[in-house]
């Protein structure tokens, strides 16, 4: 019998990419709206992307199907 594929998690297909090197990008939150309280580092900070946190790689890597 065929070994049944699975499906990536599409939203977080849509949140997360993975780097050359193996780590996974992802975009930081709270910068969509309300940002005139925001100071003008803060905002400059939430436009950048960072990786996930070590504690989390297992967990986003499932959802996205990566070995």
């Amino acid at each position: 019998m065929a070994k049944v594929k699975l499906k990536t998690n599409r939203s977080a297909r849509k949140r997360f990419k993975v780097t050359a090197t193996g780590k996974i990008k992802r975009w930081r939150s709270g910068g969509a709206h309300y940002n005139t309280k925001k100071s003008p580092g803060r905002k400059r900070r939430l436009r950048k992307a960072t990786c996930v946190k070590e504690n989390m790689i297992d967990h986003v890597k499932d959802l996205l199907r990566v070995s």
